[in-house]
This record gives structure tokens, C-alpha cells and sequence, in this order.
């Protein structure tokens, strides 16, 4: 880990980003991890511990929705300054001859695993308090990848645009922990390698690896966003972008302008992205490079002297949340998530302030309290425990968490812990919509690709009946099920894309399957074919307005007939944990208050809108979910023990076939 010349030129411990120790006295044996390149004296860098900050907060602001929608980059910042404090103190020990693979993962294992093994134990009682056995089973298999480093695999296998179990998963954010390991795990035998093969080529080497797996993370963007977010090799480069710097393989920031000039810039590459990116920015490839570019300047402009970011990141206050950080990231997400699933805190709505200040405010206590009590002891102090001692209750722990998570799976999540007609609600959280969505074929997920889609299948034409082409999102998939039911006089057609409505003019941030399918149908397909009706369905913002008139205006120029359907009905959290937790409340008579209270007002609002809009402006029919299926209430379930919905905004198969079945009840004369 790279270190500063410091102004007394004492030689202190530095802490790693969210993993390493900091000294409590400035006057102290600093532990081997705080070894400086061959040639410099170690200094703490309190700048270092501001940037950690930064970092996690930038994190938090993001999974709080705050503006900063792009605060994920704070993970990247994380990875840059890992790898430039690690790896300094790696190759200063090689240099000197003193490196020794046991010390350098028990200095790992002390500083991860104590802070990692307390948080997986407070997650796992928590989920046995609220979550159900579908819920419950997928935090067991998380705690399995949590405790053997893999969670980033794990969280790669579920990701996707339906990853919803993913995304309210308590230890999602593990993935980065994993990385880190998995990059911790080889690094070392790779310097060991390269030195004593060819020791004249290690800059050569390191350059060299720190390209190639950036420009495979740029292909992979691309073609496989999952991986490319989620495998470790994929994102080594932004280690050793850290790596690059600490061994000063670029020329130091010598004078006093070039360092405010380096650290302003690099500043504004983090804080940028921070506020632009989104969460559908692709990602990280060359998106990734911004921030990790701003990490690595700031540290570099803080190795030769000070600058006016660096002292504003060294102010006491933000050094500690710095100091503070690891634990903070662990608690935060789980927090968060409990919050979103059971309303743990309060009642209240995702966006209030109150809200999101009171769970600041808790994770910032518990990251504290894990940080003084946990982390601290096992680094230093009395009480800081021999390397044996170090391994017995590390590994003591994480076989009883092994095991907790073993009975879980076993038991299948414990469903004594609720009554029958809960669990049977809750079953449909687990729901598998590829054979009702057609996905795969008709509806391109988020993993898809254009080529996947099959025109053969889901646009063949049939003589005997009217051809109408369903286009749009997710929110047209989900009706090919119940359409072609109640509609047997009609034949459907499919045109669907994760989060892509399929306008003629795609929205700028719009995936390349997207894209191409959207050309394929307006270009091609629509040019070539009639179709007697479009549905033009999709999980409409006031953001859509402008495409939503640019697409009717281009379908009427065209001679087609288009129903326009509004927002889909929409619930703040996935609807079958609603009915399931009334009925565990032994409240079933309450269910329709209850549904009531989960709806999204937003959706609601807009689908007046829109009725105004179709009628008065754009003159083609409206069809609204919310009139056709909410009269006066929107209905629990669609069938006997099936729920409407299967998470906050999609239909079970059922539910598609009841909202086609009111609809055909609802309409004079039929649509089409």
C-alpha cells in the first residue's frame, strides 16, 4: 500500500480503503501491509481515508436514490485505492525480501472476515424474522457464496432483468467483497511469478494484464453486461490502476498547481459519473474509467504534498466516516433491504427524507459499532488474537454459518414459521415467467441478444383470423397469455424487449437489442406486413411522453390501428409478500385495505394523464388497467390462491387471463 512522505516524517500505519488497519498513535511499528514502494518512507494519509468516504457514501447516496443515481462508481474508487495500498506493501516486502503468503492472508482474513462474519449472522436472524421460505432460501445459498468468497459468481448466475430476488437480497453487496478476494487470491503468486522469472518485465507484466482485462471488460459490456459487472478478472485492470500508481510507473505530480490540478480533476471524474450514470449505463467497461482515472489522481496529487481536495478530504470528520468505511458498506445494504421489504424502520414511503435519514442514521451507528467493536480488537489491542486463535474462531464461525445455511435449504426455509394460505401467497415470489412471457424467443431479456428473437414464431401471420402485433416491454409480454385465451377470435403477435418500449426513434439509453428490434419492426417487419391492430403497452414515465406521440404519430402516418394501454398497475413492493404477510398477520379480512395502502400513486396518476392525452390530443383508444381491473379496488387474486401479480408491476398467468377476461367483458364491440 502506497504511503506519503509525512510532514514529521514518522512512519505510521495507513488503513486499506474499507479493509486495512489504521493506527490509533502516530508513533508506532506501522504492520506489514503499510510497506511504501522500495525508496519511501511511510505516512498516513489521511486523504486516502477522506477518499474512502467518499467512496461509501457515494455508494449509499445511490442505493438511498438520492440524485446521485451513479454513486455505485464508489465501488470503483474502493478497487483503485485496494489496489494501490496493497499492492505497494506486497511488493516493498518482496523487494526487501520479507513477503510471506501466511502473513499476507492473515493479515486478510484479520481484517475481513471478523467485521463480514458478524454481519452475516445479524442478515441471517433478521431474514428468519421476515422473510418467507422462498426469501429465506435464496439468502441461505448467499450465505454459502458470502463465507467462500464467491458471491460475485453467485449474484453473475441470478442477475437479469427480472433479478428482483437479487436486487431485495441482503447480502447482494457481497459481490465486491468477493471480487477483491478472488483478485487478493492470485495477485500474490502472479508477483511472486513474474519475479522470479522474468523480475526486468513486472511493469511490462502488470501494464500489460491491467490492459488486456480492460479491454475485455469493454467487450464483455457489450455482450455480456452481467459478467462484465460481475467477474473478478473483468475488473482487475481498476486494482491495478491503484497497482500502476503506487509503483510510480507514471510520472509523480510534482508542484503545488499540478497537484490541485490533478486532484480537481480527478474530484470531478468521480462526482460526475456519480450524478449521471444510471442504472442503465452501461457498465463498467468504459464507463468504469472515469471514476477510477479521478481515484487515481487524487492519490497521486496527495504523494509529493498537499492540495486543497486533499486537505478538504482530510478533515477529521470525513477521515473517520473513511476510517469507518468496510463496516459502513456491510451494514448499509442490509439495513436498506429490510427496510424495503418489511418496513422494519417505518411505515413510510421510499422517498421521504425522514425515511432515508433514519436509515443513514442506523447504518452509520451500526457501522460504527462493528468498526470499534469488531474490526478494532481483531487488528490491535489486548485483546487482538494469535494467528491460531485468528483461524479457530474465523473458521468456527463460518462452519456455524455454513451450517445455519445448510438447515435452511434443508428444511426448504423453514415454512413452519408460517400458516398454509401464507406460504402459498409467498410461493409466487419465486415465480417463473419464461413460458407465460415467452421469453427467450418473444420477449428478449435482459441477457438476450436481437438474434435470439424469433420472427418465425412470434410475428408468423395467420390467414384465418386478425393479426395484432403486442410491441412494447415487459408490460406487452405479460399479455400474450391472456389475450390469446379470451381473445380466440384474434391471432397475437410478439414484439418485446426488457426495459424497451420499441418506439421509432429508441430513447438514447437504450440497450442494443433494443435498438435492433426496433428497427427490425419499423423498418423492416411493419414495412412489409399488415397488421389489423398494435398494442402498444410499456412501463410508461412522464420521461416517455414525447416518444409515446412520436410512435402513434408514426403508426397513423402508417395506416395502423393502435391501442394505446396506460401504466400498468404497480405496487411499492413485490404484491405476493403483501397477501402473504396479511394472512402470517392473521389478518385476512384486511387484504383489500391492505392492497390499497401498497399501491404506487405515481403510475395511477400518470394513467389519468395519459387518458386525457390519447383522447384529446393524439385521438386513439385508451385502455386503462387501473378501469378495467380496479372497480372501485384492484383485486387480490386472480385465481383461487393465485395472486394478480408475481412481483410489483407483472401479471401471473392467471392475472393476465382475468385482465383479458374483463376487458373482452368491458369492450363494445370487440377490439379487433
Amino acid at each position: 500500500m502506497v504511503v506519503a512522505d509525512s510532514p514529521t516524517r514518522d512512519r505510521v500505519q495507513v488503513r486499506v480503503p474499507g479493509r486495512d488497519s489504521r493506527s490509533s498513535s502516530l508513533r508506532q511499528k506501522p504492520a506489514p501491509e503499510s510497506s511504501p514502494p522500495t525508496g519511501a518512507l511511510v505516512g498516513y494519509r489521511r486523504d486516502i481515508d477522506g477518499l474512502r468516504a467518499v467512496a461509501v457514501l457515494l455508494v449509499l447516496a445511490a442505493h438511498f436514490r438520492t440524485h446521485f443515481s451513479g454513486g455505485y462508481i464508489g465501488v470503483d474508487v474502493f478497487f483503485v485505492i485496494s489496489g494501490y495500498l496493497i499492492s505497494a506493501a506486497i511488493l516493498k516486502e518482496m523487494a526487501d525480501g520479507t513477503f510471506s503468503i501466511a502473513n499476507f492472508y492473515e493479515r486478510r482474513v484479520r481484517r475481513i472476515f471478523p467485521a463480514l462474519i458478524v454481519m452475516l449472522l445479524g442478515t441471517t436472524a433478521m431474514a428468519w424474522r421476515y422473510l418467507f421460505p422462498v426469501e429465506l432460501t435464496a439468502v441461505a445459498r448467499s450465505l454459502l457464496a458470502a463465507i467462500f468468497s464467491v458471491s460475485n459468481f453467485w449474484f453473475w448466475h441470478q442477475a437479469g432483468y427480472f433479478s428482483a430476488p437479487s436486487a431485495l437480497n441482503p447480502l447482494l453487496h457481497t459481490w465486491s467483497l468477493a471480487v477483491e478476494e478472488q483478485f487478493y487470491l492470485f495477485f500474490p503468486i502472479f508477483l511472486v511469478a513474474i519475479r522470479r522469472v522474468a523480475p526486468r518485465r513486472l511493469k511490462r507484466s502488470i501494464l500489460f494484464v491491467a490492459a488486456a482485462t480492460f479491454a475485455l471488460s469493454v467487450f464483455y459490456v457489450r455482450h455480456d453486461a452481467s459478467a462484465a459487472f460481475f467477474f473478478s478478472p473483468l475488473r482487475a485492470w481498476e486494482l491495478l490502476v491503484g497497482t500502476i500508481v503506487s509503483q510510480r510507473y507514471l510520472p509523480a505530480v510534482r508542484s503545488a498547481n499540478g497537484r490541485n490540478l490533478a486532484s480537481f480533476a480527478g474530484i470531478a471524474l468521480i462526482f460526475f459519473p456519480a450524478l449521471r450514470y444510471t442504472a442503465e449505463t452501461p457498465f463498467p467497461g468504459w464507463a468504469a474509467l472515469p471514476p477510477s482515472l479521478g481515484a487515481a489522481l487524487i492519490i497521486a496529487g496527495g504523494e509529493t504534498g498537499t492540495s486543497l481536495i486533499g486537505r478538504l478530504l482530510s478533515l477529521r470528520p470525513i477521515a473517520f466516516v473513511g476510517l469507518m468505511s468496510y463496516s459502513l458498506y456491510l451494514w448499509h445494504w442490509p439495513v436498506l433491504v429490510f427496510q424495503n421489504i418489511a418496513r422494519m424502520v417505518a411505515p413510510l414511503p421510499d422517498q421521504d427524507r425522514r425515511l432515508k435519514l433514519a436509515l443513514f442514521a442506523i447504518s452509520m451507528l451500526l457501522g460504527y459499532l462493528s468498526w470499534r467493536f469488531v474490526e478494532t480488537p481483531f487488528r490491535k489491542g489486548r485483546l487482538r488474537p494469535r494467528r491460531r486463535w485468528l483461524f479457530l474462531i474465523n473458521g468456527a464461525a463460518g462452519a456455524l454459518i455454513a451450517a445455519i445455511a445448510a438447515a435452511i435449504l434443508l428444511t426448504h426455509g423453514l415454512p413452519s414459521r408460517f400458516p398454509t394460505d401464507a406460504l402459498q401467497a409467498a410461493q409466487y415470489l419465486d415465480y417463473d415467467r419464461r413460458a407465460p412471457f415467452r421469453e427467450g424467443s418473444c420477449f428478449l431479456s435482459s441477457d438476450d441478444k436481437f438474434v435470439a428473437f424469433s420472427a418465425a414464431t412470434c410475428l408468423a401471420q395467420d390467414v384465418q383470423r386478425p393479426n395484432v402485433l403486442l410491441l412494447g416491454d415487459s408490460q406487452a409480454a405479460q399479455l400474450w397469455f391472456g389475450m390469446q385465451r379470451a381473445f380466440p377470435e384474434a391471432h397475437f403477435l410478439q414484439a418485446n424487449a426488457f426495459a424497451c418500449p420499441i418506439y421509432v426513434v429508441p430513447r438514447d439509453n437504450a440497450p442494443p437489442a433494443c435498438r435492433q428490434l426496433s428497427d427490425y419492426i419499423h423498418r423492416d417487419y411493419l414495412a412489409h406486413h399488415h397488421v389489423d391492430a398494435v398494442v402498444f403497452s410499456g412501463r410508461w414515465i412522464d420521461f416517455d411522453i414525447p416518444y409515446i406521440a412520436q410512435e402513434l404519430a408514426w403508426m397513423q402516418a402508417h395506416g395502423i390501428k393502435v391501442y394505446l394501454f396506460g401504466p400498468m398497475i404497480e405496487y411499492v413492493e413485490p404484491f405476493p409478500r403483501v397477501l402473504a404477510t396479511s394472512l402470517r398477520d392473521h389478518r385476512p379480512g384486511q387484504i383489500g385495505i391492505l392492497v390499497g395502502a401498497h399501491l404506487d400513486p405515481v403510475p395511477r396518476a400518470l394513467d389519468a394523464r395519459l387518458a386525457t392525452l390519447a383522447h384529446d390530443r393524439w385521438h386513439v383508444p385508451y385502455i386503462s388497467y387501473y378501469a378495467t381491473l380496479c372497480t372501485p379496488n384492484c383485486p387480490a387474486y386472480a385465481a383461487p390462491g393465485v395472486p394478480l401479480l408475481f412481483d410489483e408491476h407483472h401479471f401471473t398467468a392467471d392475472g393476465s387471463i382475468l385482465f383479458a377476461q374483463r376487458l373482452k367483458a368491458g369492450t363494445r364491440p370487440l377490439l379487433w
